[in-house]
């Protein structure tokens, strides 16, 4: 298997995860009627999420193939990972609260509902700063072969 084939895998395989946990979550949370609701609704923000991510994953490993090593890059890629995960689940927080009725998970509930799209475009705007990030250092990187 080539470098290329084997970062379209990786990245296919980690948006796929992604969109498994966003279910996973919602749906052990709300209901498989509110997660489908919320995928209706949202649909194009969660399958921004995990396509952004799955570009850096493949990004991420292309490089790696390519240097033999991320060099610190793990941590960008952790990060906005960290944030669209964080921002497709934030669709379902404020539903905890009838799970958790804890004071303050009540407030971050509150907050991740009332700011969710919010969240979703700071997400979206973490992977648009990855994929930049990792596309530039190849393009460093094969320049100076």
């Amino acid at each position: 298997m080539n470098n290329k084939t084997k970062s379209i895998l990786y990245g296919t395989l980690a948006s796929s995860i992604l969109l498994g946990v966003y279910f996973t979550v919602l749906t052990l949370v709300s209901g498989w009627s509110f997660t489908q609701k919320q995928f209706v609704d949202y649909w194009y923000f969660v399958v921004s999420l995990a396509v952004g991510f799955g570009v850096q994953i493949a990004l991420y490993q292309y490089i790696k193939s390519l240097v033999h090593s991320g060099q610190g890059m793990g941590k960008v890629v952790g990060v906005s990972g960290t944030t669209s995960t964080v921002a497709m689940i934030s669709c379902c927080a404020h539903y905890l609260v009838n799970l958790i009725p804890i004071l303050g998970v009540t407030g971050l509930a509150t907050f991740a509902a009332q700011y969710q799209v919010k969240l979703f475009w700071v997400g979206i705007f973490f992977n648009i700063l990855g994929i930049a990030y990792m596309t530039t250092k190849i393009y460093k990187f094969k320049k100076h072969l």
